[in-house]
């Protein structure tokens, strides 16, 4: 249970480095395609590169505090996918921070009991 708990520790430790330190307000604000202030044209802003970098980051500290490039690219994909779910207001910033966490338990319990 020690070895989890340090692993969860260190997952949302990451997690919460990348979503507010290292995250600028230029790609918070950039990375959403339905913001029509920052991204008159998708085309014209390329969102998708700020949330490329956004992903990639997150996708890294998982990978580096896993080990795992496999769970690093999981995570990209997962962080993509509930970024863009609130960029759309399908959920709301509390959801997308509960499923974020969520991934980084899961992480955790596959490294310690998978493993």
């Amino acid at each position: 249970m020690h070895l989890f708990s340090v692993m969860l520790f260190l997952l949302i430790f990451g997690h919460a480095l990348a979503d507010y330190p290292l995250q600028s307000r230029f790609m918070a604000i950039g990375k959403n395609p339905y913001n029509k202030v920052s991204n008159p044209s998708p085309n014209a802003r390329k969102w998708y590169h700020k949330m490329i970098a956004h992903c990639f980051i997150h996708g890294g500290i998982v990978m580096l505090i896993t080990g795992s490039l496999g769970l690093g690219i999981l995570e990209f994909v997962m962080h993509w996918i509930i970024d863009i779910l609130k960029c759309k207001k399908a959920i709301t910033s509390d959801v997308d921070q509960s499923l974020h966490i969520l991934c980084q338990i899961c992480y955790a319990l596959y490294i310690i009991y998978v493993i």
